[in-house]
């Protein structure tokens, strides 16, 4: 399990993030040099370039949103040129992307981080561009919220691209396409001129995601762990009835992915935020702002309390915490991360993720008074963090394009690079693992020079 360091701070990894910005900034200018467009989104790398691979567009956004967070960091112009004129010339047709469940990695990552940097005065402030994000956000959350599939008056979702049978634990981060949405007074439009609350599907997602894809050590199946998280909840269309677990890129339905759960544990405290800033009549419908706060937070500490488990001691885990290499690896939770064994890979992307979903519980609890627990969790996102900035994970290569190394795509299906000399994937760097790191790397870097933390919601502006 994760050894927590209760010593770093911060400020202590601050020379570690501006070095991981350095890096960055080099890694985003020769990828802006390189790609051609028309071979579609860079995904993850292959011999140290940046390739793309048909599944979905899922990762787009968080190449030109990568650039924006350097610009925010870095105040260098020349990084928001990339964000915002990618942004306008290339994201548009994600805006009203009816296959997909990931509006909110494309959207909010350019958008909504353009309209978040002009609110905050980082950005000069512009009329006729405050509307076109703001209109790109509306519509980004109401595409979002009209995949749905409704079980019953109380639960529903937004359906993965697999079909309205599919409910994918990614898509909780998706929510934040509907938040903001809903937070610029945004409704879904249906039959009928019947207005679609954003807020409720948002809720709805949130509370079907955790009562079937989080398990709680309750005995729901001979599997069941606390925190432990399938990838996939597939259901019966025809009468809504919870059908079996599943898993596209994790070994099996009944092990865990780490980077399915790295999504829940970074998503349940993102929309805690979230929520925490309504008032309580938006929430009463629901069962009261307190009450669904602690839904939430039942959701996140459960993740996260397995995800210290079930990491080696480092932070940086595994990419299926039931892989069966792993039983050829000993003691592997009792040492740091390996990603050059012969057995299985690690998932470094994973980590990124997590770690900011560490820092936001922690904070959380730390601000209603539960300072121990929420140290714990806080110091143990910083642990992963000083593990993920240094190497062998940041790249420092400068002829590699990607920043965070040994992260994993797709291991059932084969498509992670393995190395001549090696027999799993390693060596190489995602989009997402990449752009999480970035966004962690940012929040380090508020904490670090006393500024408020990194929300994804705050875009209003100062009234006159």
């Amino acid at each position: 399990m994760i050894h927590i360091d209760y010593e770093v701070t911060p400020a202590l990894l601050f020379p570690a993030v501006q070095r991981l910005f350095t890096l960055s900034g080099e890694k985003i200018h020769r990828l802006q040099k390189r790609w051609d467009p028309a071979k579609g989104t860079p995904v993850f790398t292959i011999k140290g370039e940046y390739t793309s691979r048909g599944w979905t567009e899922w990762t787009q956004g968080f190449q030109f949103g990568g650039a924006i967070y350097q610009y925010e960091v870095t105040h260098d112009a020349a990084f928001l040129d990339i964000g915002r004129h990618n942004t306008v010339d290339f994201m548009a047709s994600h805006i009203t992307h009816i296959g997909v469940h990931d509006h909110g990695f494309n959207n909010v990552s350019t958008y909504g981080n353009l309209l978040r940097l002009m609110a905050s005065g980082l950005i000069p402030y512009n009329p006729w561009e405050k509307n076109f994000y703001e209109l790109a956000l509306k519509a980004t959350g109401a595409v979002q919220a009209s995949r749905w599939t409704q079980l019953t008056p109380e639960l529903g979702y937004v359906y993965s691209f697999n079909g309205p049978h599919s409910l994918f634990a990614d898509t909780i981060r998706s929510m934040r396409a509907l938040a903001v949405s809903h937070q610029l007074g945004h409704k879904l439009m249906g039959e009928m001129d019947r207005p679609i609350s954003l807020l409720t599907r948002l809720i709805q997602h949130a509370e079907t995601t955790a009562h079937y894809a989080v398990y709680y050590g309750e005995g729901r199946d001979a599997y069941d762990l606390r925190g432990r998280t399938a990838h996939e909840s597939i259901f019966n269309c025809n009468d809504g009835a919870y059908r079996c677990p599943s898993s596209q890129q994790g070994y099996s339905p009944f092990s865990t992915w780490t980077r399915g759960l790295a999504w829940i544990l970074c998503g349940y405290p993102e929309e805690i935020e979230f929520l925490e800033t309504l008032p309580e009549s938006d929430l009463t419908p629901f069962g009261g702002k307190q009450e669904v706060l602690a839904r939430f937070l039942r959701v996140a500490e459960a993740v996260a309390d397995f995800y210290l488990q079930y990491t080696p001691i480092d932070g940086i885990p595994y990419w299926d915490t039931g892989a069966p290499g792993l039983a050829y690896l000993g003691d592997y939770l009792d040492r740091p991360a390996e990603p050059y064994n012969e057995h299985e890979p690690v998932d470094s992307s994973a980590a990124a993720i997590a770690a900011q979903g560490l820092l936001r519980l922690g904070s959380y609890l730390k601000r209603i008074g539960r300072l121990d627990q929420g140290a714990r969790y806080y110091q143990a996102g910083l642990t992963v963090a000083r593990a993920l900035f240094q190497e062998p994970y940041l790249s420092t290569d400068p002829t590699h394009e990607g920043l965070i190394m040994h992260s994993v795509y797709h291991r059932p299906n084969g498509w992670d690079y393995i190395p001549p000399g090696q027999q799993v994937p390693c060596g190489e760097a995602s989009m997402w693992g990449d752009y999480h790191a970035r966004e962690l790397a940012v929040m380090l870097n508020r904490a670090a020079t006393g500024q408020a933390d990194l929300r994804f919601f705050d875009i209003a502006f100062p009234t006159a």
